[in-house]
């Protein structure tokens, strides 16, 4: 059993000054404690039964990168980050160079998205369930396709690249994992994860890693022990994976 931490408040006494020391005693905490694992979200304002919307919340991939400064052996990521949220080229560029940065300790958190009133908010895309899904695949492909040789164009219902070449590579191959990749962590909805994520998984030749666990949204959480889905909810289901290559 391999054990993880994950930050989803930043909230302490001292206010917004006390981030920066808090954050970096956690992270040292986790490195030094010998945990295997360290996560924060990816969101830009609190999510419920964590605290208010307007309650601190950094940005996940400038936080981590803090964290991998002060940290020599934890593994960092994000459960999870929405396709959504950015390009996916850029965002395979953040996880890449935290990677690198970190001598290979970066995971890439990914799922379709689901904080509605955040994204609106921010003025993000919000797209309807299925074309969210639709994005997470094509990031998905686009990952595999930047972490490979492919220096090619890649072109699909959503996104449009001319090439996908991405220097620095992923360190994670210096650790022995087959391919360029860093651990791949999918979260969606359990019936759509068997259509999407696994038939993905399926064609890309990725290599199961293991489970994770669950993540869930808010509002299902405090039945996550049910084996029913919640009336009205959806289960959530994480997968990792490594790449192949």
């Amino acid at each position: 059993m391999k054990l993880g931490l994950t930050c989803p408040r930043f909230t302490w006494p001292g206010g917004d000054a006390a981030i920066a020391g808090k954050f970096a005693a956690v992270a040292r905490g986790a490195d030094d404690a010998g945990l295997n694992s360290l996560w924060v979200m990816d969101h830009h304002w609190q999510i419920p039964n964590f605290g208010a919307q307007e309650d601190p919340m950094p940005e996940a991939y400038a936080a981590l990168s803090y964290a991998a400064a002060l940290t020599s052996r934890v593994t960092l990521g994000t459960l999870v980050t929405g396709a959504t949220y950015r390009e996916p080229a850029m965002l395979v560029k953040q996880v890449t160079t935290l990677d690198a940065l970190s001598g290979g300790r970066a995971v890439l958190g990914i799922g379709a998205g689901w904080y509605e009133q955040e994204a609106r908010g921010l003025g993000y895309r919000f797209p309807p369930l299925a074309e969210r899904f639709e994005r997470l695949e094509e990031t998905l492909q686009i990952a595999k396709q930047m972490w490979s040789d492919e220096d090619k164009p890649y072109r699909g219902r959503h996104h449009t690249l001319e090439r996908t070449l991405n220097s620095p590579e992923a360190r994670t191959a210096d650790r022995g994992v087959s391919g360029r990749a860093g651990a791949l962590i999918i979260s969606c909805p359990a019936p759509r994860s068997r259509t999407c994520c696994a038939g993905w998984l399926r064609r890309s030749s990725a290599r199961w890693y293991g489970a994770t666990g669950i993540s869930t949204p808010p509002r299902t959480r405090r039945r996550r022990h049910s084996s029913r889905p919640p009336r009205g909810g959806r289960r959530t289901a994480s997968l990792t994976t490594r790449e192949a290559g």
